[in-house]
């Protein structure tokens, strides 16, 4: 007698989610979609397998809006090794240069500087961008380097935390699309002696911080999927640097009819999110060149 496959459940929200070290950011995803056995479910960005930290995880409706997590500004916490190089930029790749390490505090923040606001960056070989309809790093695994062009990203803060021996502890603010194992290699060449990251842990992401966050063992140890579903956070968590907008009843039935409403707010231009009275969150909307507030991203709602 074969057994029957539980359905899964429609699960609605985000899971801020602390990602152990040695685990993929879709491993990670799928363990946290099968323990709350859900049927819909994204990432927002991933981490390398060595880092660790945040990784916002959205179910359901939420997945809807998780381009605006991707585009957020991230936060790390990354300790760099001074005198070595590897072909991945980290400690998963293999050694290529060894050089001694005769830096002092000053220099190293001296060169940080090189590094910190606007900046043109060169991704690694080991990365998931695509050049020529090919992944860069399965190109790197077959031993073919290829000129990547520089992309232009921000590092609104890189901060000196301490300097021991050829252990280098930053702290790093930066925008969508920075590597920081760039920035460790880059600096590690700055400085004469390359350099590799060792340790790296996101602790931001938007206004989301690692310290709401919960690990997937502590997911595992509640007893049910429904249990575990309530760790969710709505789904306008993940919104919050947006404007909130409070329609009436009226103009959010019109807005659910996919019409432009008049508001009684002087917006900027750009993406707001909607809240109806009784029902809470009602998804995004944008304002427009008038002034009126169109749909863009509505949730999904009962009829009724």
């Amino acid at each position: 007698m074969t057994s029957r496959r539980r359905a899964c459940a429609r699960v609605d929200g985000v899971l801020l989610l602390d990602k152990a070290a040695g685990l993929t950011s879709n491993a990670a995803l799928q363990t946290a979609k099968r323990l709350l056995n859900a049927c819909k479910a994204g990432h927002t960005g991933s981490l390398d397998p060595i880092a660790t930290g945040l990784l916002p995880l959205t179910f359901g409706e939420a997945t809807k809006m998780s381009q605006f997590l991707l585009d957020a500004d991230k936060r790390y916490a990354a300790v760099f090794r001074l005198g070595q190089s590897t072909t991945t930029y980290d400690s998963e790749g293999e050694v290529t240069q060894t050089r001694p390490v005769a830096v002092e505090q000053r220099e190293v923040e001296r060169q940080m500087m090189r590094f910190t606001g606007e900046i043109e960056q060169v991704p690694p070989m080991y990365s998931a961008i695509k050049q020529g309809g090919k992944s860069l790093y399965k190109l790197a695994r077959a031993g073919v380097e290829v000129e990547r062009a520089p992309r232009r990203v921000t590092v609104s803060e890189f901060r000196l935390v301490s300097l021991d021996g050829d252990r280098l502890a930053v702290e790093i603010a930066c925008s969508k699309g920075t590597y920081i194992r760039s920035l460790a290699h880059d600096l590690g060449e700055a400085l004469g002696c390359g350099a590799h990251v060792v340790e790296l842990r996101r602790v931001a992401v938007g206004t989301l911080r690692v310290e709401d966050a919960v690990t997937l063992a502590a997911i595992e140890a509640l007893p049910t999927p429904e249990a575990r579903a309530t760790l969710l956070k709505p789904v306008d968590t993940m919104l919050t640097g947006l404007p909130a907008v409070e329609l009436t009843s009226l103009a959010a039935h019109y807005l659910r009819q996919g019409q432009a409403v008049t508001v009684r707010h002087g917006l900027a231009l750009g993406w707001v999110r909607l809240y109806e009275p009784g029902r809470g969150f009602l998804g995004l909307g944008e304002v427009l060149d008038d002034g009126r507030v169109a749909p863009r991203r509505l949730l999904a709602v009962a009829a009724g």
